[in-house]
């Protein structure tokens, strides 16, 4: 679950919560330019290599990185997959989670008799998830790949699942939901948060300066930084609800659900651009719940 920044052409590289990444990767600027499948892949596998630590250190408590079982948080507003129960009864289940991080998800779908497998494209994350199965707790297969190209066999999984990983970085997101459709037995069901596609209007503030528009909701060039060369540091691609809803049918999935958590008034701790202060007025994130239709028998 990423801090995404992508709505925000003022931001500043030398952002604290990023600095080692910044620094290791020669962030300059940021920039609006198309960025490709390669690009995008390219630079999303060097930026989470590079601040995987960063990252863990800010978040990894939230996320129960670190507790022996994982945790299966789907988003910064906090909603907990043991309360809401997205993915339904996972117990014998073949689970993928898509962009999986250091697993805490995967791992705590494992707890509860899931046959979960994590896959990232950065191997710092995933290494970091090798980690904390080394402490304790259930042991989930993980592997190094992009979620435009899954290396899995047709309908090898029951469930699909994405808590902020992938879908927001890649150039090609209609290939994700081919792909996570190809792999899903007939009736599976694929789940996946990301940020509100509102939220690409604001400003990356969680304070009173993020609640003016600055971008228009129709611009899908991504957000990118840049090092000194021109070359991408960091992309993140933008798609309209109605985008997420097209890919996801013409992938030949259903959508079951869109779910626009609220900011639960217990929540006082700031996310990137997430805050109380947002959160009471506008959405932060989005949860597409699909299905892969069960064929009509013949």
């Amino acid at each position: 679950m990423p801090d995404s920044r992508a709505t925000d052409p003022a931001h500043s590289p030398e952002d604290d919560r990023h600095g080692t990444a910044n620094s290791v990767l020669g962030t300059a600027g940021v920039s609006r330019i198309r960025v490709d499948s390669e690009a995008s892949e390219r630079a999303s596998r060097a930026w989470w290599d590079a601040d995987a630590d960063d990252y863990h250190r800010t978040h990894g408590e939230f996320l129960g990185v670190d507790v022996a079982d994982g945790e299966f948080v789907w988003c910064p507003e906090g909603l907990h997959e043991g309360d809401h129960h997205l993915l339904g009864d996972v117990a014998g289940k073949d689970v993928l989670e898509v962009g999986c991080g250091s697993a805490p998800c995967a791992r705590w779908l494992a707890g509860r008799g899931a046959r979960a497998v994590g896959l990232d494209i950065s191997r710092a994350m995933l290494d970091r998830g090798v980690d904390a199965m080394r402490t304790g707790g259930p042991v989930v297969p993980l592997i190094q790949a992009g979620a435009e190209h899954l290396p899995f066999a047709d309908g090898s999984f029951d469930l699909a699942c994405s808590a902020f990983g992938a879908v927001p970085f890649v150039a090609d997101s209609a290939a994700v939901m081919r792909e996570v459709g190809r792999v899903l037995r007939p009736g599976g069901l694929w789940v996946f948060a990301v940020n509100h596609p509102i939220r690409w209007i604001f400003p990356d503030d969680p304070g009173p300066r993020g609640l003016t528009a600055t971008l228009p909701y129709f611009d899908r060039t991504p957000y990118v930084e840049v090092d000194s060369a021109g070359v991408p540091t960091y992309v993140e691609h933008h798609r309209t609800i109605g985008d997420r809803v097209r890919e996801i049918v013409a992938a030949g999935l259903e959508v079951r659900d869109i779910i626009e958590p609220e900011w639960p008034e217990w929540l006082d701790r700031e996310w990137g651009q997430w805050s109380p202060l947002r959160g009471q007025l506008f959405p932060g994130t989005a949860i597409f719940s699909c299905r892969k239709p069960v064929a009509d028998s013949p």
